[in-house]
């Protein structure tokens, strides 16, 4: 995958992160069971903070929470998850594109 591109999956409270090339890899990743790599967040920590409710369900975020971060170039836009199931389900509706 190019640098400055692709899906940036983390859960910063756990110290865990993901990476795909594309929205639609976000499925079979979490149906086979979120298989994490370690590692701290790589993204500005305001990028963390602006996102305050689930993108699925409105819900305000816990310390517990998930952040999708698109790259594209040197463009960022974050959403965020209670749960690696409501970014599956987000994923499957089309994402921010449905």
């Amino acid at each position: 995958m190019e640098p400055g591109d692709g899906f940036h999956a983390y859960e910063p409270a756990g110290e865990k992160r993901a990476v795909f090339c594309r929205l639609e890899h976000v499925i079979p990743w979490s149906i086979q069971g979120a298989h994490w790599d370690p590692g701290e967040m790589t993204e500005p920590p305001s990028l963390d903070e602006a996102v305050t409710a689930c993108s699925r369900c409105d819900a305000q975020l816990t310390d517990a929470h998930v952040l999708l971060v698109r790259h594209r170039g040197e463009h960022r836009v974050a959403d965020g998850f209670c749960s690696v199931d409501h970014m599956n389900e987000w994923a499957k509706a089309g994402g921010r594109w449905r």
